[in-house]
C-alpha cells in the first residue's frame, strides 16, 4: 500500500517536518525521510532549536570553540542554527529543483524578540538570508501587525518568507495583502518574480485549547480550530483567484500557500492524526512534528476533506457566538502568547549555551 505521506503529496498537500537536529542530518535519517516518505520541506523555530541544543551534546564542541573565541551566546546560537539549516537546505535541494521552487524549503526564524519591531526584523531577515546563502531557505517572520511591513519589504527584495504565528482569518487576509504588495513593489522595480517562495503558517490546534473549556460539556468541542483553518483556506481560494493575483501570476509569481502548523493532537481523547486528516487540501502544506509524522505514515487516510470543514463552519461559528465565545479576543491572545512563548524559548536557549560554555571552555 502506498505510503500515506506520499499520497498526501499526490493530493496536493506537501508534508513538511517540524523538527531539526544535527544528528537527524548527519545520520542519514533526513535523507531517508525525503527519499522514502516523500518529505517535502522543513520548519524550525526557537523552541525546536532549544530542545536540540539543550537536549544533546552534539553541539558542545562547537559551543566550546566559538565561546573560547569570544562569541556571545546569541552569536553561538546563530552559528549553530545556520550550519544546521544550510545542511538541511543542501539535502532538500533536489526536491527544490524538481518542484521548480515550490517545495524543498527549510525555514529559520528571525529572533522572536523582534516580533513588534519591523525595522529590526528587516535587518535580521536580510542578514540571515545573505549568511545562509541558499536558494531554498525561508526566513520566518511573525505575522504581527508590525511584521506586515517587514513581510512586504523582504518579498520585494526577493527573500523567501514563511509568515508564522497566524491565528485569525482577518490577519491572514492582511498577510496576503502584504504578500501582494511585496511582489507588486518588486515588479514595479523591474525585478523578476519567478522563484520567490512564501507560505502563510496558520496555527490550528491551539485554538481548540482555548475554545473547548468555554463551551461546556455539551458544546462543540475540538471543532473550532478546523473550521477556522477552513475559512482561511476559503480566503486563500478567493484571494488567489482575484484579478490582482492573476496580474502577478502572469509575471511568473508563485502563490503563497497556506501552511497548517500546530497540527499535533493535544487532547488525548482525540485521534493522533485528527487535525491532519481534517485539513487535507490542495495547494497547502502541513508541517508535522516527528510523532505526528510517524503516526500519519502508519495509519493516515488521505482524502480531500477541506470542503466538509467549510460546509460545517457557518453553523459552528453561529453556535459559538450564541455561547459567548469571542474568537477575535481568543486569536489575539494566542498571537501574543505565541510571541511570548518563542521569546522565552529563545532566552532559555541562550541561557543553556551560556551555562554550557562556562563548563566547556
Amino acid at each position: 500500500m502506498l505510503n500515506p505521506l506520499i499520497r498526501l503529496g499526490a493530493l496536493g498537500q506537501s508534508p513538511w517536518y517540524d523538527f531539526i537536529t544535527r544528528d537527524l542530518i548527519a545520520s542519514g535519517e533526513l535523507a531517508r525521510l525525503i527519499r522514502e516518505d516523500g518529505l517535502r520541506g522543513m520548519t524550525t523555530n526557537p523552541t525546536i532549536f532549544e530542545k536540540a541544543i539543550a537536549g544533546s551534546d552534539l553541539y558542545d564542541e562547537e559551543i566550546r570553540r566559538l565561546s573560547a573565541g569570544g562569541a556571545r551566546p546569541a552569536d553561538v546560537f546563530e552559528a549553530l542554527a545556520v550550519a544546521d539549516v544550510q545542511a538541511a537546505c543542501d539535502l532538500f535541494l533536489p526536491v527544490h529543483r524538481q518542484s521548480a521552487g515550490v517545495d524543498g524549503l527549510v525555514s529559520i526564524e528571525v529572533s522572536p524578540t523582534l516580533a513588534h519591531d519591523a525595522a529590526g526584523t528587516i535587518r535580521e531577515a536580510e542578514r540571515l538570508w545573505q549568511r545562509i546563502a541558499r536558494p531554498n531557505v525561508m526566513i520566518k517572520i511573525p505575522g504581527t501587525a508590525e511584521g506586515l511591513a517587514a513581510i512586504t519589504h523582504c518579498l520585494a527584495q526577493g527573500i523567501n518568507v514563511n509568515v508564522t504565528l497566524l491565528f485569525a482569518v482577518r490577519r491572514y487576509r492582511e498577510v496576503v495583502d502584504a504578500f501582494f504588495r511585496g511582489l507588486e513593489q518588486r515588479a514595479a522595480a523591474g525585478q523578476p518574480l519567478e522563484g520567490i517562495a512564501s507560505v502563510a503558517s496558520f496555527f490550528v490546534s491551539r485554538l481548540d485549547g482555548k475554545v473547548d473549556p468555554l463551551v461546556g460539556p455539551d458544546g462543540p468541542r475540538a471543532r473550532a480550530a478546523i473550521a477556522n483553518a477552513a475559512l482561511a483556506y476559503q480566503a486563500f481560494e478567493e484571494l488567489f483567484s482575484s484579478a490582482r493575483w492573476e496580474a502577478l501570476a502572469a509575471r511568473g509569481a508563485m502563490d503563497q500557500r497556506p501552511l497548517w502548523a500546530s497540527t499535533s493532537t493535544k487532547d488525548p481523547a482525540l485521534p493522533d492524526v485528527y487535525y491532519v486528516e481534517a485539513l487535507v487540501a490542495e495547494e497547502t502544506v502541513n508541517t508535522l512534528p516527528p510523532a505526528t509524522f510517524a503516526a500519519y505514515r502508519d495509519h493516515g487516510q488521505p482524502e480531500l476533506r477541506i470542503r466538509e470543514a467549510l460546509a460545517a463552519a457557518p453553523a459552528l461559528f453561529a453556535d459559538l457566538a450564541r455561547r459567548g465565545v469571542d474568537l477575535d479576543a481568543i486569536t489575539a491572545a494566542l498571537e501574543a502568547e505565541g510571541v511570548r512563548s518563542f521569546a522565552a524559548s529563545f532566552e532559555s536557549l541562550l541561557g543553556v549555551i551560556e551555562k554550557k560554555a562556562a563548563v566547556l571552555v
